[in-house]
C-alpha cells in the first residue's frame, strides 16, 4: 500500500466494454487504477453491433479511434421492410458533424481488444488482474476496499482505492452487495441470435434491415469483418429446443432469402430482453456503470454504448476530483447527466421495438412512413439526435436554443502552423474557453477569469478559414460548422468540459459552473 493510504485511485471491478473503456479514459487523464475481472478471455459472442459517431469520437479521444476503424464498416442507412418484400421506411444515414460516419458497424470481441490493447499502454498505472473475483466491497469516509480472491489459486488480495466503479454487468454483485435495488421488467419473449460468416454478397447486404413481421420479426445486420448477424423471436410454444441444431434454424434464415450458399452459421444463443434501471446510480464513493446500472432492449444500439459514455462521463470528473481541480460534489452530477441519456435511448429503442413488431396504429404508421414535406428542413430521427444533457455541470439552463448542455460539432480544424487535425486533437483534455473570432479572455470579467484559471482552462479564439490568426493559440474552423454552430446558438464564447460538453456561454452566464 502507498504511502498515502492509497493501491490506486480507482478500482474497476468487471472489464468488460464498460470497465475497458473507463481503464483507457482513466488512464489518458493520468488516474490510477486497477481492474479486476473473473474471466481471462474476452467473451467470443458478439452482443453489441454498432457505436455512433459519439462513441467513436470518445475512442478518438484516448487515441483508439483510427486503430477501432480498422474492424468495422459505416453503416449505410437503415430500413424496415416485410417478407413480401414491401419496404415500410428507408433511413439513409447522413453525414455527421462529430468527426466521423454517423455510424459504424462493429464486431465486438474485435473492439473490446482494441480497448484491452489500448490500457496496456499505460503500463503499471492501470493494472488488470484476470481470473479473480471481487468478494466484498466496503467503503468509508475517505476510500473504498475491495477484496478479490484468485479463482486458481485462492488467495485473497485487498486492494484500497479512493474510489470504485461497478462494471460487472446486468447480474452486478457489486450492486447486489451495495443493496441497490433494479427496477423494471424482463420482456416475456425468447429471441435467438444466429452469427454467421458471409460466403458472398447477397442483395443490399449492407443495409441494417429490421424485418417488420407481427409474428416473426428480425433484426438482420451486417457486422464487420466478414459476420453477419440476425435476431429472430420465438414465437408462443417455441422453445430453445425448437432450434437448438444449425439445422433447425436455417428456415428462418431461408424465409429471408438466405440460403446456405451465402452464410455459414457459426454460432447461436437465445436470449431476452430487459428494461431495467438501478434505483441509484451512486452509492458513497462507488458508482454503477454500464449494464449494473441500467439495461435496455437492443433496438437502438445504445446498450453497450451508454455503459462506454457512463465511463467516460465518469472519468474526467474523477480527474478532476484526484487532481484537486474541482471538488468531490461534481460526482453527484454522474447520474444527473447520463440518466436522462439512457431513458432516452432507451424510449428510442422501445419505440423501433413496436415498428419491427408492427405494433404501431394505423395513424402511428402512417406518420412515420410519411414522405417528408419537400420544402421544409429535414429532420433527423431520435436515433440522431445530437445528445444533450438536460442538467448537470452547467452554468445558465439547458435550453433547445442555447449551447448549454450540448456537445459542439467537430470540424477540420488548422493550427497557427498549417498543420491539420480533427479539432478535438487540439482541444485535448483540457477544459477551454472558444471564442468565435475572438479571443474569449478578453470578454471575461477578472472574477470569471480566474474561476477558469483554477481549473486549468485554456483560451483559443477559434478563426473563420478566409481570416488570419492573431496569437499562437489560435485555431482555424476548415469546415466552419463550430462557428456556424455558435452563431446558431447566439455564444460568442463558450466553455467546454473535457468530454467535449458545453459548460457555459457568454449569452447565459460564462463563469465557471459551482456544483
Amino acid at each position: 500500500m502507498s504511502t498515502t493510504g492509497y493501491d490506486v485511485d480507482v478500482a474497476i471491478i468487471g472489464y468488460g466494454p464498460s470497465g475497458v473503456a473507463a481503464a483507457n479514459a482513466l488512464g489518458t487523464l493520468g488516474v490510477t487504477a486497477r481492474a479486476f475481472e473473473r474471466d481471462r478471455d474476452i467473451y467470443p459472442r458478439a452482443r453489441a453491433v454498432t457505436i455512433s459517431d459519439w462513441t467513436m469520437r470518445l475512442l478518438q479521444s484516448v487515441g483508439l479511434a483510427e486503430r477501432a476503424k480498422v474492424d468495422m464498416d459505416p453503416t449505410v442507412a437503415l430500413r424496415w421492410q416485410t417478407y413480401d418484400g414491401s419496404q415500410l421506411m428507408y433511413l439513409p444515414f447522413p453525414p455527421g458533424e462529430m468527426g466521423h460516419a454517423t455510424s459504424y458497424a462493429i464486431y465486438q470481441p474485435y473492439l473490446e481488444q482494441t480497448l484491452r490493447e489500448g490500457a496496456d499502454r499505460f503500463g503499471d498505472k492501470i493494472q488488470v488482474s484476470y481470473g479473480v473475483e471481487v468478494i466484498d466491497v466496503e467503503q468509508d469516509d475517505s476510500g473504498v476496499t475491495v477484496t478479490s480472491k484468485d479463482l486458481d489459486t485462492g488467495e485473497v488480495s485487498v486492494t484500497r482505492a479512493r474510489y470504485a466503479l461497478a462494471c460487472d454487468g446486468g447480474s452486478s454483485r457489486t450492486r447486489e452487495q451495495l443493496g441497490i435495488p433494479l427496477v423494471g421488467d424482463t420482456l416475456d419473449v425468447r429471441w435467438v441470435v444466429i452469427d454467421a460468416k458471409v460466403k458472398r454478397w447477397w442483395p443490399n447486404r449492407h443495409i441494417l434491415t429490421f424485418w417488420s413481421d407481427k409474428q416473426r420479426p428480425v433484426v438482420d445486420i451486417a457486422l464487420a469483418r466478414d459476420n453477419h448477424r440476425w435476431e429472430i423471436p420465438l414465437n408462443p410454444g417455441e422453445t430453445d429446443a425448437d432450434f437448438d441444431t444449425h439445422d433447425k434454424l436455417w428456415p428462418l434464415l431461408e424465409a429471408m432469402g438466405v440460403s446456405r450458399d451465402d452464410v455459414e452459421i457459426y454460432q447461436h444463443a437465445f436470449y431476452s430482453h430487459h428494461i431495467r434501471a438501478a434505483q441509484r446510480w451512486q452509492e458513497g464513493r462507488v458508482f454503477l456503470v454500464g449494464d449494473a446500472g441500467h439495461l435496455m432492449p437492443p433496438w437502438a444500439g445504445a446498450g453497450m454504448q451508454s455503459g462506454i459514455r457512463d465511463a467516460f462521463n465518469l472519468a474526467w470528473k474523477l480527474a478532476a476530483v484526484v487532481s484537486g481541480k474541482l471538488p468531490a460534489t461534481i460526482l453527484g452530477t454522474y447520474e444527473l447527466e447520463r440518466r436522462p441519456n439512457v431513458e432516452f435511448y432507451t424510449g428510442v429503442a422501445i419505440q423501433l421495438g413496436r415498428i419491427i413488431k408492427q405494433e404501431l396504429s394505423e395513424e402511428e404508421l402512417a406518420a412515420v412512413t410519411a414522405e417528408p414535406d419537400p420544402d421544409a428542413e429535414p429532420e433527423l430521427p431520435p436515433l440522431l439526435w445530437p445528445p444533450t444533457y438536460p442538467a448537470g455541470w452547467f452554468t445558465g439552463e439547458v435550453a433547445p436554443d442555447s449551447a448549454v448542455g450540448k456537445i459542439i460539432p467537430q470540424p477540420r480544424a488548422a493550427n497557427v502552423h498549417g498543420e491539420i487535425a480533427l479539432l478535438d486533437d487540439f482541444l485535448g483534455h483540457n477544459f477551454v474557453l472558444i471564442g468565435a473570432n475572438v479571443d474569449p479572455a478578453s470578454l471575461l470579467s477578472p472574477g470569471e477569469r480566474a474561476g477558469w484559471d483554477r481549473i486549468g482552462a485554456r483560451y483559443v479564439a477559434l478563426r473563420p478559414v478566409d481570416a488570419g490568426s492573431e496569437a499562437s493559440t489560435d485555431l482555424i474552423d476548415i469546415d466552419g460548422s463550430l462557428l456556424d454552430w455558435m452563431h446558431r446558438h447566439d455564444a460568442r464564447v463558450i466553455a467546454v468540459r473535457p468530454d467535449k460538453f458545453v459548460a457555459a456561454a457568454d449569452s447565459s452566464g460564462i463563469a465557471a459552473p459551482t456544483i
